[in-house]
């Protein structure tokens, strides 16, 4: 699944808390088992692999719905909100559908609930993907089909695609606390670009350290260009009261921002 890159957006302001589940229109759901590869030592659940799921998921919905250019999306932006974090060997039911729509992108809503758990929903996702030309990476407009095909589910809400977690983070030099963040092989995909879901590990690294810092929570991470192999990541900390921020630059260049918020 190919990551976001710089993208020339309009401005319509986004939700700071999901919109609510439809009651018609177009719905998609799987279930899957929290598997010892994507939990952290204590067993919960980590964010690099929630990013997995919502990755697998999207796909999976967009081949079983006969979507246009199903593989034609980049991320501009994931919202997680965790209410509680599941565990290993935790049966999982996720279910997706369009939250909404703009120009050249749209938004994916992800319910995540445990089997049988008794609990109300675990986590609730937002991802922005913005429709490309596989060619030029430039945006392509949404067609009518998929527009009618997600139209129920979306109530015609729009949504914005614009950057907003950077705009007020004193400067990296200013940092609380700085840290690199390795890369390899296996974290690049398919098309040669560092997988989504790798864009959340050094969050899970901020939290290995910061254990307090726990559900419920409400992350982001926005994409500011895509990173290729040989690129050398490292992280600025910035700790701004009940919100902290990542900067992830590589070298000069800022390639995310993620932001964790807590009560």
């Amino acid at each position: 699944m190919m990551v976001g890159s710089v993208v020339a957006v309009s401005h319509v302001q986004h939700p700071s808390e999901p919109s609510p589940f439809p009651n018609i229109g177009r719905t998609y759901s799987r279930e899957r088992r929290v598997r010892l590869g994507d939990v952290t030592p204590k067993g919960r659940l980590r964010l690099d692999a929630v990013a997995r799921y919502l990755q697998d998921i999207a796909t999976d919905d967009a081949l079983d719905g006969k979507y246009d250019d199903p593989h034609g999306w980049v991320v501009r932006r994931t919202e997680m909100w965790v209410h509680h974090f599941p565990k290993y060997l935790d049966d999982l039911k996720l279910t997706t559908w369009c939250g909404g729509v703009g120009s050249h992108w749209a938004e994916r809503r992800t319910r995540i609930e445990i089997v049988g758990g008794g609990e109300p929903v675990a986590i609730e996702a937002a991802a922005l993907w913005v429709r490309v030309d596989l060619q030029t990476l430039k945006p392509l407009q949404l067609s009518e089909r998929f527009r009618e095909l997600i139209g129920v589910s979306a109530a015609g809400r729009k949504v914005s695609a614009r950057l907003l977690v950077g705009r007020d983070v004193p400067d990296s030099a200013e940092a609380d606390a700085h840290f690199s963040q390795p890369l390899r092989f296996t974290d690049f995909d398919a098309v040669g670009h560092l997988n989504n879901a790798v864009y959340w590990e050094p969050l899970e690294e901020y939290l290995a350290l910061h254990r307090h810092r726990r559900a419920p929570l409400h992350a982001t991470v926005e994409h500011h260009r895509s990173v290729e192999p040989g690129a050398k990541l490292t992280v600025a900390v910035h700790e701004l009261g009940t919100r902290t921020v990542l900067h992830v630059c590589d070298g000069d260049e800022t390639a995310s921002y993620v932001q964790v918020v807590t009560e």
